[in-house]
């Protein structure tokens, strides 16, 4: 045998020890006490995930929401997630081409009397009411249901133009007809906007919006937050772990002593980075749930560790975060569209590629990534070449190399 010994850097042991896929951390809080030779008690393999009200309507959610692409082979994905309390189940009509759908629709199938303790959120990408019955009934079939507890418009930006008298007539008459209990939207750009907006019309019930650790800090978010809990809706979080928009800014802030040393005072206290970044969104009692993709047992572990872990996070902890947030602010899109497609003079979707971008680095989910990008008319996509993106990115928050990110996005996916 030989003699010489492998050896790791601090840097290489907390690169290694804290790396996450995107929604979780890959190591368990249950596997960190282990290592640490405690034992996990029998009383505490079986704690679920709490629960929080669901805004004003009289219904609660798991705090952990199952989301991500589940193919109809990851059956014990569900079983265990139900097991542990993760009964907020989100899926879209678009997912995986309907395989999520359907995944779902195996799983009630086989245990149909768990369907009235799952909280089941879909989505149809429409505002047009012929189209969102079609879309509804579709759902509904493929996930062996009478009802879904949350319809949601996938996609919404602009309030006035795509939440109308003629879709708040679909949604009373849904719910009439018992098809649906609750119904909103979901919203990946100009997010504060539109949750604004919201809370002043009445009748929505939900929204799921990107908020996580770089943008609850903003004062237009806490007020929209805000708006949104006084008017009684309530609030999903996605996009939690503020992935980057693409591959070359993968490394920025990884290397950094300032990351290095948050991961490693985050695994010294039990919990990895990637778990402080779940933990610090569910300190706002306003936010009933957190979507986060989880499309194995690792992750799923992992994120239900951490929505059972009751140490709550420092001062400190919540500063490092914030740092790690400025330090690579150039690498994550923050959804303020208005700003940098106003600045240019072609119609390109710049947040929404950006989004893409993300999905297919940070995601590494190229399938969903092409499938959107493929969904742009051939006019936006010739524009994606075309434009000048200088003033774009003059008044970009982030400071992101928005032309460099977009072209390179139109090569990889084209």
């Amino acid at each position: 045998m030989s003699d010489k010994k492998t050896t790791f850097s601090r840097r290489d042991f907390i690169k290694r020890a804290g790396a996450a896929g995107v929604g979780s951390a890959l190591i368990p809080l249950s596997a960190l006490t282990r290592a640490h030779g405690s034992s996990t008690s029998k009383a505490s393999e079986q704690m679920i995930v709490p629960t929080r009200p669901f805004g004003k309507t009289g219904a609660n959610v798991s705090i952990l929401s199952l989301g991500g692409v589940l193919k109809p082979s990851d059956q014990l994905v569900f079983r265990q997630a139900f097991k542990m309390g993760v009964t907020y189940w989100d899926t879209a009509n678009s997912y995986g081409w309907g395989k999520n759908e359907k995944a779902i629709g195996k799983y009630f199938a086989k245990f149909p009397n768990d369907r009235k303790k799952i909280f089941l959120v879909t989505k149809a990408a429409t505002s047009d009411p012929q189209k969102l019955t079609g879309n509804l009934n579709t759902s509904l079939q493929r996930m062996n249901t009478s009802y879904i507890d949350m319809y949601f418009i996938h996609y919404v930006s602009n309030v006035k133009k795509e939440l109308t008298d003629a879709v708040k007539a679909w949604a009373a008459k849904a719910k009439a007809k018992g098809s649906i209990r609750f119904f909103g939207f979901s919203a990946h750009k100009n997010m504060e906007n539109s949750m604004l907006a919201a809370a002043k019309l009445g009748w929505i019930d939900g929204i799921m919006m990107s908020y996580n650790y770089r943008l609850m800090v903003q004062s237009k978010m806490k007020r929209a937050v805000d708006a949104c809990a006084e008017a009684g809706i309530g609030l999903t979080a996605m996009k939690t772990q503020a992935a980057f928009s693409a591959n070359f800014y993968a490394s920025i802030g990884s290397e950094t002593d300032d990351a290095l040393e948050m991961t490693e005072n985050f695994l010294k206290k039990g919990y990895t980075a990637e778990q402080a970044k779940l933990k610090v969104v569910w300190e706002n009692p306003n936010i009933a749930s957190i979507c986060s993709a989880i499309s194995n047992m690792t992750i799923l572990q992992a994120n239900v560790d951490a929505a059972l872990n009751k140490k709550e996070l420092s001062g400190r902890d919540r500063q490092r975060l914030q740092q790690y947030a400025q330090h690579t602010a150039p690498g994550y899109c923050a959804g303020c569209a208005r700003i940098c497609e106003s600045a240019i003079d072609l119609d390109v979707p710049i947040s929404d590629i950006l989004r893409y971008a993300m999905y297919h680095h940070s995601y590494g989910d190229r399938n969903t990534a092409l499938r959107l990008f493929n969904e742009l008319p051939a006019g936006i996509k010739s524009n994606i070449l075309k434009a000048d993106y200088s003033e774009a990115e003059k008044y970009c928050p982030q400071s992101i190399q928005i032309g460099k990110v977009l072209k390179k996005a139109y090569e990889n996916l084209s």
